[in-house]
């Protein structure tokens, strides 16, 4: 009798920790990212297709073509440049090296305005500005094409980012201005210094203007990022890198502020804030586009008429890749889904989650 009952105990006690183990062991599998290709379209001379559905659009610039495209793959605007052009969701101008007076128009074909001074007609999020020749000055303008606000100077601009209320200039000195784009008033002056050739070699902005992150310097090159305390900035990041891109270079926080990617010359480095750590990964590529799409940030890298497309992940490791060839190349993210134009035709490929 006694060995029955404790067998029966020894089996409930079996049973109880298997069901323990399960209940601890057993997760559910993580979603994963799944790229469908969608279509392919040619957009060499492609036939006009007329929106009267107003269907969503996301503009393109490949070579010297650039234009407007649906999401089901219908080229609604297209226009060839032969020197310089600029676009955006809702604004295109092309421009030449001499330009003055320049009709810039909306994603329709139709003029939105003018660009009376003569320069560089830039749109970023829906944004114009007016890059002024020589290189040390800059207009933001209204939508219709008038001078909001001005900053003119003596340096010669070598960084820009503009992002909600702020645009953010970096100067050949080293120095760092930052504006209110509502009224055209300095915020923020400061130089983060630390390098012989303190150059600003590429900056971004935080959405909330909290934060600014640049990269600095020739030779002993320096990554830095500051934060807003009262009316001064405090660097709270500081990297410095034996080997230094001569370049331009990307430097981009990601949409929740949380990351911050910048471009050095032979690695991609990122700066995670929630780890308050840098990781590096090596690339040899030059990184020229650098787009989101929920928990992936993708990179469009080139190495002479090679072009591959980075995919990174929220943990900062390196998913994948894929390569292909091109005199010219595009990439973007529009409502989580990628498109890739290679020369003269573009693709878009669906990004599921599942």
């Amino acid at each position: 009798m006694k060995s029955k009952k404790t067998g029966l105990i020894i089996t409930l006690v079996i049973i109880f920790l298997t069901l323990i183990y399960i209940f601890l062991a057993v997760k559910p599998l993580s979603k994963e990212f799944h790229f469908d290709p969608e279509w392919k379209i040619s957009i060499a001379s492609p036939a006009l297709y007329e929106n009267t559905e107003n269907k969503d659009t996301l503009y393109f610039k490949l070579g010297q073509t650039l234009g407007y495209v649906t999401e089901d793959g219908k080229v609604t605007e297209y226009k060839t440049f032969p020197f310089q052009a600029s676009i955006c969701d809702n604004y295109y101008a092309i421009y030449n090296a001499n330009a003055s007076n320049t009709p810039f128009y909306n994603k329709k074909g139709e003029q939105a305005g003018i660009i009376h001074s003569s320069g560089y007609p830039y749109f970023i999020d829906n944004k114009i500005f007016n890059f002024l020749p020589g290189g040390t000055s800059i207009e933001k303008l209204y939508p219709q094409g008038n001078v909001d606000w001005t900053y003119e100077g003596i340096l010669p601009i070598t960084a820009f980012a503009s992002k909600n209320r702020y645009t953010a200039l970096g100067f050949n000195d080293g120095q760092i201005k930052v504006f209110d784009n509502d009224t055209g008033s300095a915020l923020i002056e400061f130089s983060p210094g630390g390098c012989d050739y303190p150059v600003i070699m590429g900056l971004d902005i935080s959405g909330s203007g909290d934060y600014i992150a640049a990269l600095v310097g020739h030779e002993k090159q320096r990554f830095i990022i500051s934060q807003k305390s009262d009316k001064q900035q405090r660097i709270i990041v500081s990297y410095f890198f034996e080997e230094s891109s001569p370049f331009r270079s990307l430097v981009h926080f990601t949409k929740d502020d949380s990351r911050v990617f910048y471009i050095l010359k032979k690695n991609i480095g990122i700066y995670d804030f929630t780890a308050k750590e840098q990781t590096l990964i090596p690339l040899n590529d030059k990184i020229i586009n650098i787009e989101e799409a929920d928990d992936l940030v993708f990179l469009l890298g080139k190495s002479k008429n090679h072009y591959t497309v980075y995919m990174i992940d929220k943990t900062n490791t390196l998913e994948g890749k894929f390569s292909f060839s091109a005199q010219n190349a595009f990439m973007k993210i529009f409502n989580n889904n990628l498109y890739v134009g290679n020369d003269t035709s573009l693709s878009k490929i669906s990004l599921k989650k599942e």
